[in-house]
């Protein structure tokens, strides 16, 4: 009897430590030492991160995170998730970071731990290029309907305007900008609140249908966002892009994709 429950006890010592190693199985270590950073992105939002014609990665951000992998010695994987779901493929360790195009909010800053800030954009309202309208002061909006994508920075940006009561009706949210954009070209809305990076290169794609509004609705900044307790990864991260900012590579890559360098390598406020 004894013999048979000690077999018993064994057996069932065995299965929990399978079951124990199985559940750890599916995570990724969080270690700084670990040799790949694997990037999570959602594989649409150009030109951060996008197919292009052949079904490849590119983007700003593809060509920075590459960059910073060369810096600290780690191969870069980058893994397409969905939006929604970012901060529990943080936790649940899929992906090691966030990193595409992602605006600072006061939830993230709860719920991620945040780098620094390493793009300067801007939230913008255009318009068609043969439009007369020009909105140069945010009372205009009151008389104008706005096209915007839902769950945005730029939709977060109108809400958080001083007019906003005066012009929240006015409001279309769109799942995708394309549809905004659509909607622009076919008079449905006047004008759309975008992010400047997206707005400046589909316009270029689109042979310069659009223009930017002389008003603005304020400067949106992009940080990478690691799991809360990740903080070590996190930092070598950080530095790896101040080191990438003072050397001027980080310029070079903002040229070769926005005309312009508008990387930052700013302290993020508390």
């Amino acid at each position: 009897m004894k013999k048979k429950l000690l077999c018993a006890a064994m057996i069932m010592i065995m299965v929990l430590g399978t079951l124990v190693m199985t559940g750890c199985g599916g995570s990724s270590d969080k270690s700084a030492d670990k040799d790949t950073l694997v990037v999570g992105l959602d594989d649409t939002f150009a030109p951060m991160g996008f197919r292009d014609e052949n079904g490849d990665l590119v983007g700003f951000d593809i060509d920075l995170a590459n960059a910073v992998g060369e810096e600290l010695g780690m191969k870069v994987e980058f893994k397409p998730i969905d939006w929604d779901a970012k901060e529990i493929e943080l936790e649940s360790g899929t992906i090691d970071c966030v990193w595409n195009g992602m605006s600072v909010t006061p939830e993230r800053k709860e719920s991620m731990a945040l780098t620094d800030k390493y793009l300067n954009n801007k939230i913008v309202l255009m318009t068609l290029k043969t439009s007369s309208t020009d909105v140069t002061d945010a009372s205009q909006l009151a008389n104008l309907k706005i096209g915007t994508q839902a769950d945005s920075a730029a939709l977060e940006m109108l809400k958080s305007n001083e007019a906003y009561d005066s012009f929240k009706a006015n409001i279309k949210e769109y799942d995708t900008y394309d549809t905004a954009i659509m909607d622009l070209k076919a008079g449905r809305v006047d004008v759309i609140a975008v992010d400047q990076v997206l707005g400046e290169y589909t316009n270029k794609n689109l042979g310069g249908e659009m223009k930017e509004c002389s008003y603005d609705l304020g400067d949106d900044y992009y940080v990478i966002g690691f799991a809360k307790d990740n903080t070590e990864l996190r930092d070598k991260v950080n530095d790896a892009i101040g080191k990438l900012y003072e050397n001027g590579e980080a310029a070079k890559i903002s040229e070769n994709w926005f005309g312009k360098d508008i990387v930052v390598f700013e302290p993020l406020e508390d």
